[in-house]
């Protein structure tokens, strides 16, 4: 699933509409997990089980794709490329400790906390995504020309979002 979310992305240059549906895929496999009976739906639950993975790494990914796209100082991005990816990995440890054998075998409140924070994924990758656009055609209307992020030189997007030319890598 990474892969094909990583050439979707590729092929129509946008971001964020493929991070949150890899949250997505994720918060739907636990929440699918959590309404069923294991035992009489074995088939459904290895279903969920399967959709819960397919977006576990792929939001990480794209995400260290999409910060880095939008942030021009190399020194910035290393700042945040160093804090962002030990923090994604670190989710790893809070998941695979909130499954207590005394919640077994349903396991709900761990399956809701983690279905929670796929669902803020989902939430703050659509409101910055939509941020990002609204913000584009603010400076496309102030300037008189639609401009896309890959069409300005590298060297005239230094000054970042406070450029006049800048425009958000979607």
């Amino acid at each position: 699933m990474l892969l094909i979310l990583g050439f979707a992305s590729d092929l129509t240059a946008i971001r964020f509409p493929f991070i949150a549906l890899g949250f997505l895929f994720t918060f739907l496999g636990f929440i699918i997990y959590a309404c069923i009976d294991v035992h009489t739906q074995l088939n459904v639950a290895y279903y969920a089980c399967f959709m819960m993975t397919w977006g576990t790494s792929a939001p990480s990914v794209l995400l260290d794709v999409w910060y880095n796209n939008n942030i021009a100082s190399e020194p910035q991005r290393i700042l945040l490329t160093s804090i962002g990816v030990p923090i994604a990995n670190l989710m790893g440890v809070v998941s695979s400790n909130i499954f207590l054998p005394r919640d077994a075998p349903k396991y709900l409140p761990a399956l809701a906390t983690t279905a929670a924070f796929g669902g803020m994924g989902i939430l703050l990758t659509c409101v910055l995504g939509a941020f990002m656009v609204w913000d584009n055609g603010r400076r496309d209307r102030r300037e008189g020309v639609k401009r896309r992020a890959r069409e300005i030189p590298t060297e005239r997007l230094r000054e970042g979002p406070s450029g006049e030319v800048y425009r958000w890598f979607l």
